[in-house]
């Protein structure tokens, strides 16, 4: 999956919790790596230490392919994102198992953003040196 490293180098570090530490160790590696409950299989996100569903503390890691589609969209204008030279498109992402993501989507401009666009996971570097996944057109060159 495409490193996007260099097109926002002022990028806002992600908050890391103690649940969220699987997910964002697995984008250093550039994966996505989601929680699912050892119990019921439910999978989950955002990560949390209790499975919403059967509320077992049993959980495992397992990792998505980082395909999916845009859901909804926006590219907020005013107040100016911190940390991008230009407005950039925010997302919700639906990947499979039904998990979505509120990401960016790069390599696109807005008037070619749809609803149910196919879109793959890249990885983005913050200011602080951290790697962040966003998401890139998939053209199903792969």
């Amino acid at each position: 999956m495409p490193d996007i490293s260099d097109r926002n180098p002022d990028r806002p570090d992600p908050i890391m919790t103690t649940d969220g530490a699987v997910f964002w160790k697995g984008a250093e590696q550039h994966k996505l790596v989601v929680q699912k409950c050892g119990d019921c299989g439910a999978f989950r996100h955002p990560p949390r230490a209790m499975c919403p569903h059967c509320h077992s503390l049993d959980v495992v890691e397992h990792e998505l392919s980082g395909t999916g589609s845009v859901i909804s969209w926006v590219q907020p204008v005013h107040p100016p994102a911190i940390g991008f030279t230009e407005p950039p498109i925010v997302a919700v992402v639906e990947l499979e198992h039904g998990i979505r993501l509120v990401s960016n989507v790069e390599g696109a401009e807005a008037s070619d953003m749809r609803f149910g666009m196919a879109v793959k996971a890249a990885y983005a570097k913050t200011a602080g040196g951290k790697t962040v996944p966003i998401f890139v057109p998939d053209e199903g060159d792969d």
